[in-house]
């Protein structure tokens, strides 16, 4: 192989330990340094004598005496070849009894085949254990607080880390421009990921080789095969890639897959989507940005912070049958698989198997939540592309485990214990009203059941049939909780003003039933280059979660702070009945030392300064 092609396998992977952070400086030279490269390893004087005259690509200083050493090679075939000598390297440097070269990586590729990563860490006995991520191989390389933990848990596991979020979104915004580039349309570009990520289910690499006709057919056929070992084959067709017709347009699309291919194991994926994150869900809201098909349908996707808030404050256990008439990608039900994972792991298995039923109309969304489930180790579960309107959920026992099963409505006995739920916006007259989805829910619950929904903040004060509505619910169900969010909620895709409601099923609401109002101002994401991003330090979704938690379980809450969370009954004698809560919390007394403090935590230091001098402006 010419020497340029392993020379731009030294840049990629100097430009992706800079994309992950590492100051890329060398350590010699810059007190914040933490990688040095061939001839620089060599100059060093704890490095360069137990190398001889042997050149690893790179090492990186993981701490003070603690090393990561990489090698590269110029095609893919070459990967073993990489790792070997990258360990062999490493055990060079275990003869220095001052050195710790604990992790070794090996990289092959070049910029026109892609690029792929093995990685391990380095034993005592100078044997090599996978690095894994989720119980899965990593296939990128690794950040500093991935590599520090290795280091410093002596451990070639991952589980407890979480993805960088941003990177994440970089590498999502960069797939979409590859896909656009490929003139791939842009309401089909969540489906071509989906069939991708199934063709990676296997750990054999497809022939990267090959003509375009049969890449593709190689692809269409993986992903098929994990449908059919999950029984879900009826969801092939809404994967299938489909080639344009001209030559040049095929071996376009064919490069733009092999692109999007060794990005998606550049971030971990299949870890990742193993993990505790609705990672396909953030992928499709990068494409709802440039997409218009699920925006003409009102579909808004649930941000993940709320989907685990939602997990959280109804409590989700394996005992509960959760439901989620209109499921998109799965998010909700995600989040309350994983909550059982994390609290009853030994029952995570029945949980998945009998317990978790979702529908989702738009065929192609109803594929990704398969996937999504998929990657969690079950295409099982009871997933299904229909009208929720049109089928309904009655009890059923199987194998002595209480599960349910679809029918036709009605339903004799409802199974479902707890729902979650975002259903699609209504944006124009005609369209299926939000409350509907609540109805049709609700007839589906146990009495004293948990129904949690994301609704537009105007279901809640509307008049016409969305009061009618909001009297018959109050009627025969409890109103629990009602809490509002910022309009930047669901940025970019949409700029609503949303609230969260709580429904206790079958138990009227009554002149002294209490009800939870709150205002949720900060939930610790801000938009940023148009995407909304998480904000280190305290934020009012941490603080108010297990007021709420508390207050669904007991009743109680020891929480009263004028203006943002209190108790207190519904006005049913409100002709109105605007059940929001600017028309139940108190005004706060004006504190202004309170208040300019938690303006300096809303807003930049410039930021602020500019909003003090204007509101003294407007003072003057």
């Amino acid at each position: 192989m010419p020497r340029n092609s392993e020379f731009a396998s030294y840049v990629f992977i100097k430009n992706d330990l800079r994309a992950l952070r590492w100051d890329t400086g060398n350590p010699t030279r810059s007190p914040t340094g933490e990688v040095y490269t061939q001839q620089e390893s060599l100059d060093h004087p704890e490095i360069g004598p137990f190398l001889g005259r042997q050149r690893p690509e790179y090492v990186v200083k993981v701490r003070e005496d603690a090393f990561w050493i990489i090698e590269a090679k110029g095609t893919l075939a070459e990967i073993d070849q990489a790792f070997d000598e990258a360990k062999a390297y490493a055990q060079d440097l275990k003869r220095n009894p001052n050195i710790r070269p604990f992790i070794v990586s090996g990289v092959a590729g070049n910029d026109a085949d892609g690029y792929i990563v093995r990685t391990a860490v380095l034993r005592d006995d100078g044997t090599t254990t996978e690095v894994t991520y989720n119980d899965r191989a990593i296939t990128g390389l690794l950040s500093p607080d991935q590599a520090r933990h290795l280091v410093d848990s002596r451990t070639h596991q991952l589980n407890a880390l979480v993805a960088d979020e941003e990177l994440f979104l970089q590498i999502a915004e960069q797939i979409n421009e590859i896909l656009h580039e490929a003139s791939i349309n842009k309401d089909a570009r969540a489906t071509v990921i989906a069939s991708i990520l199934l063709s990676m289910v296997s750990d054999t690499l497809p022939n990267f080789n090959a003509s375009p006709d049969v890449f593709v057919r190689d692809i269409n056929n993986r992903a098929e095969d994990v449908l059919i070992a999950h029984s879900k084959r009826e969801f092939a067709e809404q994967v299938e890639l489909t080639l344009p017709h001209e030559e040049a347009a095929k071996a376009k699309y064919k490069a733009a897959l092999v692109k999007v291919f060794f990005l998606l194991r550049k971030i971990n994926i299949k870890a990742a989507m193993n993990g505790h994150q609705d990672v396909l869900g953030k992928f499709y809201e990068v494409f709802l940005k440039y997409g218009n098909g699920a925006k003409d349908i009102g579909i808004v996707l649930t941000p993940r912070h709320i989907t685990t808030f939602a997990a959280e404050v109804l409590g989700i256990s394996t005992d509960d049958i959760v439901y989620d008439p209109a499921c998109g990608t799965g998010g909700f039900l995600v989040a309350a698989y994983d909550r059982v994972r994390l609290s009853d792991p030994a029952q995570v298995d029945i949980f998945k198997k009998h317990r978790i039923f979702g529908i989702e109309q738009q065929a192609n969304v109803a594929a990704l939540a398969i996937v999504n489930m998929i990657f969690r180790g079950d295409g099982k579960n009871n997933i299904v592309n229909d009208n929720c309107f049109a089928k309904a959920l009655q009890r059923k026992v199987r194998n002595g485990e209480v599960s349910a099963e679809y029918i036709e409505p009605p339903t004799a006995r409802p199974p479902v214990t707890k729902t979650l739920m975002n259903p699609p916006f209504a944006l124009k007259k005609g369209d299926e009203q939000e409350y509907k989805f609540i109805e049709h829910a609700l007839d589906q619950m146990t009495e004293n059941g948990l129904l949690l929904c994301v609704l537009p903040i105007s279901v809640m004060y509307s008049e016409g049939a969305d009061m009618e509505w909001r009297t018959r619910m109050l009627r025969n169900n409890t109103l629990l909780v009602v809490a509002s969010f910022s309009t930047e909620l669901f940025y970019p895709q949409c700029s609503v003003e949303p609230v969260i409601i709580v429904i206790r099923k079958g138990v009227p609401h009554t002149a002294t039933s209490m009800t939870l109002w709150l205002r949720i101002c900060n939930d610790g994401y801000r938009k940023l280059k148009r995407r909304r991003l998480p904000v280190p330090g305290p934020n009012d979704m941490t603080r108010y979660t297990p007021v709420v938690k508390q207050f669904i379980e007991t009743g109680a809450t020891a929480e009263n702070v004028p203006g943002f969370c209190q108790t207190k009954p519904v006005r049913l004698d409100d002709r109105a009945l605007e059940l929001i809560p600017q028309q139940y919390l108190d005004n706060p007394q004006l504190d202004t030392a309170l208040l300019t403090a938690e303006m300096k935590k809303l807003y930049s230091g410039m930021v602020f300064e500019k909003l003090v001098r204007e509101m003294n402006d407007e003072s003057i």
